[in-house]
């Protein structure tokens, strides 16, 4: 019991890291300043590539064109924008995992692509 419930916690942790992501990308990119969409944008993002990474050889190349997909349906500017919003997402998850894993504390960030 004990460990699902670390692992429910870990999951929503790294849900949230993941969503901090998204919401910094998109406030940098689009102005956009609403975390519980970033969130949610994370949430379909992990959803979409646990759906089709799994595919071989294409799966990781479908997976990350169905991840920027999801950004750019929820985020306003189009394609590049969601490319952009998804390239800085990564940047700011990477950088906050890094602080939280020298913290001792063992996040990912989910909804973002590597992080």
């Amino acid at each position: 019991m004990a460990s699902a419930i670390g692992s429910l916690l870990l999951f929503v942790i790294s849900l949230l890291v993941g969503g901090l992501g998204i919401y910094v990308g998109a406030r940098v990119i689009t102005g956009v300043e609403d975390y519980s969409h970033a969130v949610i944008t994370a949430l379909i993002g992990a959803i979409a590539w646990a759906v089709l990474s799994w595919i071989p050889l294409l799966g990781g190349l479908l997976a990350l064109i169905a991840y920027v997909a999801v950004i750019n349906w929820r985020y306003r500017g189009g394609w590049v924008n969601a490319i952009l919003i998804a390239l800085v997402a990564w940047i700011a998850t990477a950088v906050v995992v890094f602080v939280l894993g020298a913290l001792g504390v063992p996040v990912t960030g989910i909804g973002v692509l590597g992080a």
